[in-house]
């Protein structure tokens, strides 16, 4: 295929050369074109175009005859380029919501119909979290006669003398100040900002850490495809905690810019000067599912967890890069190399068809993501009381 990837930062420039690895014929745009070079490298020959996200007719001018654009840019501009997709006749895949008008909708739903008439399908929320963690709770829900309560956890800890950006300042800044959407008793609510703080044990070599609750796009789509009671989402790790202190200090605040406390992302070349440095000196993230439901006549409960290289994992492959970067690039390109062309209308990682979401997770072990997984029969039905 023709493949556009508009945003050449640290996931939207890995996702363009994984791509091309596939075979794709592959081309970048972005505001910061020299910016852009850097984190694809000198050598690199793949083309990079001037675009200003925030003008449909400048994606569409860049992306022309392409048969996909992959949206790696702030979730902010998914209706734009949505649109754009739209005006190319183009498929159209993204990492992530915005819920700009409803905390409990995700805007790109709303684009099914124009998608189905143009014959072209759109996957959203295509990376590791959203993403990875959508078709694990499917893959729940496939086990389990019936579904009812889901828990998702996410641990992000960087290990630095200074601040530094494990991905996107914008998607860090927006998981901050916004309050998460939760799903209980059957109904949507907002929760309260870090809120329910508990403790919950991730694989060695994390361990237990304390969770709390966080703005995920999951919990947005999930229920309104799965037949479920019950949904959360909640992160640990010092990097949240962090977030967590500057919110309560105050400094973080949509009317005082808070955005810019965070720092840019850092290029290959200056991550590599970070760690050759001793600036920066580890990095992990980790994802775990918890589903509850009915099997034949037992309570369940089905554990799906993901581990991801760390830093120095990933460095030791010579890529230069954040786990959570590395892990959202790497799922996004199975995504691609899985995309659904004749199943056309937008579609979140749970409705995609079921041999498509066993092949994608299939191919995860194959660029070093693990995944276990462990089956509980609990008390039987009949002695619930």
């Amino acid at each position: 295929m023709r493949i556009f990837v508009l945003g050449g930062g640290a996931t939207g420039s890995l996702i363009a050369q994984l791509l091309v690895r596939q075979g794709h014929q592959v081309a970048c745009g972005d505001r910061n074109p020299e910016r852009a070079r850097r984190f694809l490298g000198r050598k690199s020959s793949i083309p990079i175009y001037p675009v200003n996200a925030r003008n449909l007719w400048s994606i569409v001018k860049a992306a022309k005859n392409c048969h996909l654009v992959v949206n790696a840019g702030p979730a902010f501009l998914n209706k734009i380029v949505l649109r754009a997709a739209l005006r190319l006749r183009a498929h159209y895949l993204d990492m992530a919501s915005h819920q700009s008008n409803s905390p409990f909708h995700a805007e790109q739903l709303r684009f099914s119909k124009q998608f189905l008439a143009k014959n072209r399908a759109a996957v959203i929320n295509a990376g590791v979290a959203p993403g990875l963690t959508n078709l694990l709770v499917a893959r729940s829900a496939d086990l389990l006669d019936t579904l009812d309560t889901v828990q998702i956890r996410l641990y992000e800890s960087t290990g630095s003398d200074e601040p530094v950006s494990q991905w996107s300042s914008d998607a860090a800044f927006d998981e901050a100040v916004s309050r998460p959407p939760v799903y209980r008793d059957g109904h949507f609510h907002v929760g309260n900002r870090f809120g329910e703080r508990e403790m919950f044990r991730f694989p060695r070599p994390i361990g237990r850490a304390a969770v709390m609750l966080a703005a995920q796009d999951e919990v947005v789509t999930l229920p309104r495809f799965l037949d479920l009671r019950v949904l959360d989402v909640k992160i640990g790790g010092n990097d949240f905690e962090r977030l967590r202190r500057l919110y309560r200090q105050g400094r973080l605040r949509k009317s005082s810019g808070g955005g810019k406390r965070f720092p840019q992302t850092p290029t290959p070349r200056q991550m590599e000067k970070l760690l050759a440095g001793g600036t920066l000196y580890h990095a992990r993230f980790a994802a775990a599912v918890v589903a509850v439901g009915r099997m034949d006549d037992h309570h369940a409960m089905v554990r799906y967890d993901a581990a991801f290289p760390s830093l120095h994992q990933i460095r030791r492959r010579e890529v230069y890069t954040s786990p959570i970067a590395w892990a959202t690039a790497h799922m996004a390109a199975l995504f691609v190399k899985h995309f659904p062309r004749g199943v056309p209308g937008v579609h979140p990682p749970e409705s995609l068809p079921a041999k498509t979401r066993q092949a994608i997770l299939s191919g995860a072990s194959a660029y070093g993501i693990h995944v276990t997984r462990r089956l509980t029969l609990l008390m039987p039905v009949d002695d619930e009381e």
